[in-house]
């Protein structure tokens, strides 16, 4: 409370609710499946363009290798093509393949992950020096007073140059301009001139490694363990390879023979079909920095779309769905199998599922396929991640993801029939459909489940939206006094995002009373819970629903009627 000397008016501010409440992002998806190379476990990596993916997953796989189970390059590439932006991704690798690795008497270079990719890197390795001083005088005993000892540690090895004449020995101390080693340089050492004809330096190496127009760069590298700039540490943040020296390295013979060494990988290898499995695409969850496939999405907070492309195998797509159920924070786009037309056949695959928190297209889709320099047919997902990211960002969350263009496709595996269609639409199964003049369309917009509440993806997708957002932007609250003026100003948070919300068309009414309510008081909250920290606010909306049957009724005008 202030304190008040001088009578006179006085202005306070003060904050009536929390930070504003800001939506979260819908549009960005979550791939699961096989790559040229990239992490098979630990952390989804961010990929925001086709060539962002190439630079760090490889290219397209091809069909004789691994079939069905290829499309993650394709689907990638569709989701961008059709208005995504930003998309992770999860590799997934045989059981069956193999890591490259290389090895000299001095280094062990294996490669960053499986893949035949591996057998074509290289390390170049090349002398160069951190630290370079003169000697000033020559204390006896192996020490010497030198011009600047500054970036000579314990245990580096360093060479004394005079002309031709080379002398190596290890650093026992260095500090105050004097440095101490492991063995006398011999006579004649001091060079006190302008410039020096005998110098002391130390011995380290560049390490450099190269994949085709990839290549990084690693300076002034070490044998010496306890130092910052080990080989094995200053390395480690290759994302191509992993080094480690040998115990018994040497600096001084590391250039004995040779000014470059080069260190070749092989033995890497890509699997084969026989070595995929379920098993693979679900993942395991070993720990944080562990989890492998749909597993690892679970650390996470930013994908709001998944899909695992191609991938139609039963137990995956239930684990998909599983996973986004159980965070309650994303949405599932599943594929059917390629063989699935008939209509019997497509109900018959779609009763495996009743979820409201997934949504399945079909037919297959036609595009170019550069690796084969032909049309392919290739599952539809990637493409309807693609036009969920552009739906949301253009028109919002609330637009159904339906009557929209697929871009980048030149045909359908099937023509499906508005017959067909009128079967297929109330069981929740999303055609994908071609009209005259109008391009290829996405002509659906049901989730799988039964109930009708939930049956357009929408609706589910905009609660998604509504309770992320409202998670993440009440994280403020906790731990603050759990009273009536906390509950006013959370009350008030949540009801300016509300407003903006119906605002932009995404509920029902024709007022803000009309569209939501919010109840947070003695109503939602017994004694109990605020004895036990809970506080409990109800939130109940309203949202808009598409118009999915445009029905005009039209009658004959007559003079009578007139």
């Amino acid at each position: 409370m202030a304190e008040y000397l001088s009578p006179g008016v006085y202005v306070e501010e003060f904050d009536s609710a929390g930070p504003p409440l800001s939506g979260v992002s819908t549009s960005t998806a979550g791939f699961v499946g096989l790559a040229e190379r990239g992490p098979v476990e630990g952390l989804p990596q961010l990929v925001t363009s086709m060539n962002d993916f190439r630079r760090k997953y490889g290219s397209y796989l091809s069909d004789n290798q691994f079939g069905n189970y290829r499309f993650l390059a394709y689907a990638v590439e569709q989701f961008f093509t059709n208005g995504g932006s930003r998309a992770y991704i999860m590799r997934v690798a045989p059981s069956d393949a193999k890591i490259a690795s290389g090895k000299d008497d001095f280094f062990v270079v294996t490669a960053a992950n499986p893949g035949s990719w591996g057998n074509q890197v290289e390390v170049h390795i090349e002398p160069s020096s951190k630290a370079k001083t003169q000697i000033f005088e020559d204390l006896g005993g192996g020490k010497y007073r030198v011009k600047n000892s500054a970036g000579f540690l314990e245990g580096d090895t360093v060479v004394f140059s005079s002309g031709d004449s080379k002398t190596t020995a290890v650093v026992r101390s260095a500090r105050d301009n004097v440095i101490e080693l492991s063995a006398s340089l011999g006579e004649d050492v001091v060079d006190t001139g302008l410039v020096p004809q005998k110098t002391l330096s130390t011995l380290e190496f560049n390490v450099h490694v190269v994949f085709g127009d990839q290549s990084e760069t690693f300076e002034n590298c070490s044998f010496n363990a306890s130092a910052p700039n080990y080989v094995n540490k200053a390395a480690s943040g290759s994302e191509l390879v992993s080094i480690e020296a040998r115990r018994d390295a040497d600096a001084a013979a590391l250039f004995a023979e040779y000014d470059r060494r080069v260190v070749t990988l092989s033995g890497g290898s890509d699997g084969s079909l026989s070595g995929v499995s379920a098993s693979d695409f679900i993942g395991e969850d070993r720990g944080p920095g562990k989890r492998t496939g749909i597993q690892a999405f679970v650390d996470n907070d930013e994908v709001s779309i998944m899909a695992v492309p191609g991938v139609t195998i039963p137990e995956v797509q239930l684990a998909l769905v599983a996973h986004c159920e159980n965070l309650g924070s994303r949405f599932a786009i599943l594929d059917l199998p390629p063989d699935k037309t008939k209509v019997q056949d497509v109900l018959a695959y779609r009763d495996i599922f009743d979820t409201s928190y997934a949504a399945m297209y079909n037919p297959w889709v036609q595009v170019f396929d550069p690796l084969e320099k032909r049309n392919i047919f290739i599952p539809p997902s990637g493409s309807i991640a693609g036009v969920y990211a552009r739906s949301d960002n253009t028109r919002g969350v609330e637009k159904a993801p339906a009557n929209e263009v697929l871009r980048g496709v030149t045909g359908l595996a099937v023509q499906y029939n508005t017959g067909e269609q009128d079967i297929l639409n109330p069981k929740g199964v999303n055609l994908i459909r071609s009209f005259t003049g109008q391009g290829i369309r996405v002509w659906g917009a049901r989730t799988l489940s039964s109930n009708a509440l939930w049956k357009y993806v929408n609706v589910r997708r905009l609660f998604i939206f509504i309770e992320q957002s409202i998670k993440v932007g009440t994280n403020w609250v906790v731990f603050e006094p759990n009273d009536e003026r906390l509950w006013s100003r959370v009350h008030r948070t949540i009801d300016a995002f509300l407003t903006r919300v119906w605002r932009s068309g995404a509920l029902q009414g024709s007022t803000p009373a009309e569209a939501f309510f919010i109840d947070i008081s003695r109503n939602t909250m017994t004694q109990e819970d605020i004895d036990n920290g809970r506080l409990i606010c109800v939130i109940g909306i309203a949202p808009v629903k598409p118009a999915e049957f445009v029905i005009f009724r039209i009658t004959q005008k007559t003079s009578e009627s007139a």
